[in-house]
C-alpha cells in the first residue's frame, strides 16, 4: 500500500529513471501539461498513476461495503490528505482521458460506479472532486448524459448543498446546450422519462428535485411541450403536501416567472442591450445631423454606427414591450389533456384536505383558473365559494378574484346567481364600509362583464345610485358599472344614465347563443369602401360632363339616364315646390296612391307591349335631354336662385300640373331602374370568382383599424373585451381594491416643495453669481478691457454714430426702400 499512496507532490525516482529522465520531483499540473504535449512519451507515468488511483478506489469501495457511517470519521481514510490525493488523481486522469482513449477506456465507468455505490458515505470534498471529474468527462462527450442523469439527480438528494448546486447546474446547462441548435426529440424523451419516473416516486426528496428540474426546463423553454406541462400539473396530486405546494406555486406564479425571465443572462445580447434612455437621447436631430454632415469620414462612420446601434436597441425594446402587452398568454394549464378531470379531481381534494388556509386558497385559485381558462362546467364550485364570501374573510380579494375568473358565458346564469346575490347583499349596502362597497361594486362589474345576464333592471338602477356617493372609490366603481352597461345593455339604465350609446338597442346574447360566421369577417367594410369610391368617381365624372357639355358628346347609356334625372329634378323643384300653402295631408296621400297605381299599371303593361314602351322611353329621354340642356344653358341662374329660396324656406306641395309631374316621375323612375341594372351587372362581373387578393385583405385590415379607432373615440377609450380574451387573462386582485389617492395636507405639500428645492439651491441673481466666479474672465469681459489704438477707437465711435443716425431716420417711416422719384 505504500506505493499506491505515494505523495502527490513528487514521484519515486525509479519510474522516471526507467523512462530515461532525471529523477526530479514533478507536480501533477506540470506532468499534465507535458502529457498533453507528448502523450506517447509519458505512457509509463500514466500507468503508474492509474494503478495508484485503482488501488485507492478499491480501498474506499471496501470501506463503503463494510457499512461505515462515515469514512471520513473512521476507517482507513481518517486522514484527509488521502481523500484529497484520490480526488486530485481523479481530476488528473479526467483531464488526460481524451489523449489516452485506449488506456483510460474504463475510467468514466469506474467513476460512475464509484459514485453510485459509495457516494453517500464519502467525505464532502472527495464527492465534489469526483463529481467535477465526471462533469469534465461529460463536457468532452466521453460519457452520455442519459447514462448519468439518474446519478446526478440522486446526488442532489444527499444533503450536501455545494454538491446539490453543482449537480443541478450541470444537468440544466448540459440539456440546454444539447437543445440549443436543434432538438433531438428521441433523446429528450428518454431524459424526460427518467425525471417523470422520479416525480411519481413516494420519496419526497427525489420527487422534489425532479419537479424543480422540470419546472426550470419549462421556464427556460427547453422542454416547452405538453408532456412536461402535464407532468407538472399532475404533481398537484402527489401524496406529499410539499410537492403539491411546489407545483401549485409554479402554476399560479407562472406569469410572474415569465416577467422575471428577461433577467436571464443567456438571453441578453451585448450589442442590443443598451439603455433605452440613452437610445432616445442618441436619436436627437442634432446627433443625426452630426452623423451625416460633420466631422471626417471615419468619425461620421462611427457616429452612424452608433445611431444604428441605438435604432436596433429601440426596435428590440418595442418588440419586447409589444410581446409583453400582447394577448398571447401562455400557461402550463393550456396543455392539459383532460382539463375537466383535472379540475374535478383537484376540487374533490380541496373539499377533503386538512391543509392550512393558505394551501386551500392556492388550490381554490388554481381550480378557478382552470375553469375560466378552459371554460369548464363545475357547478359545485360556486356554492362552495358562498361559504367564504364575507367582508371580514381573510384574503377576501383573492377569493373574489377567483370567483370572477371562474365565471364565463358557458356557465348557466342560474348556477352563479346565488353567489352573485350574496356578493351584492354582503358587500353593497348602506351600513357597509366604504372599502367593502367599492370592492363589491368592482366585483359585480367584473362578473357582469363576463355574464351580463345576471343583472336585472331594478338591481342595476339601485347600484348606479352610488355614483352620487361622497366617497370617491364608491362613486368611481358605480360609474364604471354604469359605463359597462351603456355598452352592453343600455335599456337596463334610466334614460338620463344612458348617455349617447353606440348601439341603443344592444342586448347581451342569450345563454348558448353563438354567432356563426357565414362569410369572410369584415368583408362588408371592403364592399362599402368600393361603393363609396365608385360614387365619388361618378360624382366627379358628372361634374366634368356638366362643365364640358357643349364640347364633349355624351354616351347614350349613362348620359341619358343622368339627363333624365336632372330634368326630372328640375321639373320637380320648379313646379312642385312653391310658397303657397294649399293642399293638406289628404292630397298628399291621394297623390301617392295615384302614383303607385300608375307605376303598377306601367309595370303590368310593360309585359304586354315592350316595343311601344321602348319608343315612349326614347321620346321621353329626348324630351328630358332637351329640357335639361335648356335649363342648364338658359335658366341656370334662375334655377339656382329658386333652389336657394326653397332650401332656406321650406314649403308644401302645390299640384298645378299633375300630368307633367307624372311624366317626369315616370322618366326618372325608369332612369333609376336602368342605373341599378347596370350597377348590378357590373358588380356581378367583378365578383364572379369570389377570390380576394392579399391587397384586399390588407385593405380590410386597414378599414377595420379605422372603424375600431372611430368606435374607441366615440366610446372615449372604453372597449368591452370578448369572452375569449376575458378567459385567457388573469384578473389581478389588486384591481378590485379601492385605491384612492388621499388629499395631501398643507404641511405635506410644503415638505414636498422644499424637498424639490434642495437640488436647485438658494436663488441668486446672475450678477452675484458672476462676481463669485473663481475662474478667469469671459471673452466679452476681456473685449471690454482690451486696450485699443486711438485711431481704432475713433473709427468705432464714428461707426456707432452713423448707425445711430440711420436708425433714427428710419424709425418713424414705414417705407424702407429707395424712392423712384425726387
Amino acid at each position: 500500500m505504500s506505493t499506491a499512496l505515494y505523495p502527490l507532490t513528487g514521484m519515486s525516482s525509479e519510474p522516471l529513471s526507467a523512462s530515461g529522465r532525471s529523477s526530479e520531483k514533478v507536480s501533477l499540473p506540470a506532468l499534465q501539461s507535458k502529457m498533453k504535449i507528448d502523450p506517447q512519451g509519458y505512457e509509463t507515468e500514466l500507468g503508474l498513476l492509474y494503478s495508484q488511483f485503482n488501488s485507492a478506489l478499491e480501498l474506499f469501495q471496501q470501506q463503503a461495503a463494510l457499512n461505515f457511517i462515515s469514512i471520513s470519521s473512521s476507517g482507513v481514510c481518517a486522514d484527509p490528505t488521502i481523500a484529497k490525493d484520490l480526488g486530485d488523481r481523479a481530476m488528473f486522469l479526467a483531464h488526460v482521458t481524451p489523449f489516452y482513449p485506449k488506456q483510460l477506456a474504463h475510467f468514466p465507468s469506474q467513476l460512475v460506479e464509484f459514485l453510485k455505490s459509495s457516494a453517500r458515505s464519502l467525505p464532502s470534498g472527495l464527492r465534489c472532486h469526483v463529481t467535477q471529474a465526471l462533469i469534465l468527462l461529460l463536457n468532452r462527450k466521453m460519457v452520455d448524459i442519459s447514462e448519468t442523469l439518474a446519478l446526478f439527480m440522486e446526488l442532489q438528494t444527499l444533503g450536501d448543498r455545494n454538491l446539490r448546486k453543482l449537480a443541478f447546474s450541470h444537468v440544466v446547462h448540459s440539456i440546454r446546450r444539447m437543445n440549443k441548435k436543434h432538438k433531438n426529440e428521441a433523446k429528450n424523451r428518454v431524459l424526460q422519462n427518467i425525471l417523470f419516473a422520479m416525480l411519481q416516486q413516494e420519496d419526497e426528496a427525489r420527487a422534489k428535485r425532479s419537479l424543480i428540474t422540470l419546472c426550470e426546463f419549462h421556464r427556460r423553454k427547453v422542454w416547452f411541450d405538453d408532456r412536461t406541462a402535464n407532468a407538472i400539473c399532475m404533481a398537484c396530486f402527489h401524496s406529499s403536501s410539499r410537492i403539491m405546494i411546489a407545483a401549485l406555486s409554479f402554476l399560479l406564479d407562472y406569469e410572474k416567472i415569465e416577467g422575471d425571465d428577461s433577467d436571464d443572462s443567456d438571453a441578453a445580447s451585448s450589442d442590443d442591450d443598451t439603455n433605452p434612455q440613452s437610445s432616445q437621447a442618441a436619436l436627437s436631430k442634432e446627433a443625426i445631423y452630426k452623423a451625416h454632415h460633420k466631422g471626417t469620414v471615419s468619425s461620421k462612420k462611427k457616429k452612424k454606427a452608433k445611431l444604428q446601434r441605438a435604432i436596433r436597441s429601440m426596435k428590440r425594446q418595442q418588440r419586447l414591450s409589444s410581446e409583453k402587452s400582447s394577448s398571447n398568454y401562455y400557461s402550463p394549464l393550456n396543455h392539459l389533456k383532460d382539463a375537466q378531470g383535472f379540475a374535478e379531481k383537484l376540487f374533490s381534494r380541496l373539499q377533503t384536505c386538512n391543509e392550512r388556509f393558505e394551501v386551500k386558497m392556492m388550490m381554490l385559485k388554481l381550480v378557478a383558473r382552470t375553469v375560466g381558462l378552459h371554460r369548464l362546467m363545475l357547478l359545485n364550485f360556486y356554492p362552495f365559494l358562498q361559504k367564504y364570501v364575507q367582508p371580514h374573510q381573510r384574503d377576501i380579494t383573492n377569493l373574489l378574484a377567483a370567483a370572477v375568473q371562474s365565471c364565463h358565458d358557458m356557465v348557466p346564469p342560474d348556477a352563479v346567481e346565488p353567489l352573485f346575490k350574496q356578493i351584492v347583499n354582503q358587500f353593497v349596502h348602506d351600513r357597509s364600509r366604504t372599502e367593502a362597497i367599492a370592492v363589491g361594486l368592482n366585483v359585480i362589474r367584473e362578473i357582469c362583464l363576463r355574464m351580463p345576464l345576471l343583472m336585472t333592471e331594478d338591481l342595476l338602477q339601485d347600484l348606479v345610485l352610488y355614483k352620487k356617493s361622497h366617497e370617491k372609490a364608491v362613486s368611481v366603481a358605480a360609474r364604471s358599472l354604469m359605463t359597462l352597461f351603456r355598452e352592453v345593455c343600455p335599456s337596463l339604465l334610466v334614460k338620463k344614465d344612458r348617455g349617447r350609446p353606440i348601439d341603443p338597442k344592444a342586448k347581451p346574447k342569450a345563454y348558448g347563443e353563438v354567432n356563426v360566421v357565414s362569410n369572410i369577417p369584415d368583408l362588408e367594410l371592403l364592399q362599402d369602401d368600393e361603393e363609396e369610391e365608385e360614387e365619388g368617381e361618378g360624382e366627379g365624372e358628372g361634374e366634368g360632363e356638366e362643365e364640358d357639355d357643349d364640347n364633349v358628346d355624351k354616351p347614350s347609356g349613362l348620359s341619358d339616364a343622368h339627363d333624365d334625372m336632372v330634368a326630372s329634378s328640375d321639373d320637380e323643384e320648379n313646379q312642385m315646390y312653391s310658397d303657397d300653402s294649399g293642399s293638406g295631408d289628404g292630397d298628399l296621400q291621394e297623390d301617392s296612391v295615384n302614383e303607385d297605381d300608375d307605376n303598377s299599371i306601367d309595370e303590368n303593361d310593360s309585359d304586354q307591349s315592350d316595343s311601344d314602351e321602348e319608343e315612349m322611353e326614347e321620346d321621353d329621354d329626348a324630351e328630358a335631354h332637351e329640357t335639361a340642356k335648356a335649363s342648364l344653358a338658359g335658366d341656370y341662374y334662375n334655377t339656382r336662385d329658386m333652389k336657394e329660396d326653397n332650401e332656406s324656406k321650406p314649403s308644401k306641395r302645390k299640384f298645378s300640373d299633375f300630368d307633367g309631374k307624372l311624366i317626369a316621375a315616370d322618366t326618372s323612375l325608369r332612369a333609376l331602374k336602368r342605373l341599378a341594372e347596370e350597377k348590378l351587372n357590373q358588380t356581378s362581373l367583378d365578383s364572379t370568382d369570389g377570390i380576394l387578393s392579399n391587397e384586399d385583405f390588407q385593405r380590410i385590415k386597414e378599414l377595420k383599424a379605422k372603424k375600431e379607432a372611430k368606435i374607441a373615440l366615440a366610446r372615449q377609450g372604453f372597449k368591452v373585451a370578448s369572452s375569449d380574451q376575458l378567459s385567457v387573462k388573469r384578473l389581478d386582485p389588486a384591481k378590485l381594491e379601492a385605491h384612492v389617492k388621499k388629499k395631501m395636507s398643507k404641511e405635506e405639500r410644503l415638505a414636498l416643495v422644499r424637498a424639490g428645492r434642495e437640488a436647485t439651491g438658494k436663488y441668486q441673481a446672475r450678477t452675484a453669481i458672476k462676481n463669485k466666479k473663481t475662474g478667469g474672465k469671459s471673452n466679452r469681459q476681456k473685449q471690454h478691457e482690451k486696450v485699443m489704438p486711438f485711431a481704432a477707437k475713433k473709427a468705432r465711435a464714428a461707426r456707432s454714430r452713423e448707425e445711430k443716425k440711420r436708425k433714427q431716420s428710419r424709425s418713424g417711416k414705414q417705407f424702407r426702400g429707395k424712392k423712384a422719384w425726387k
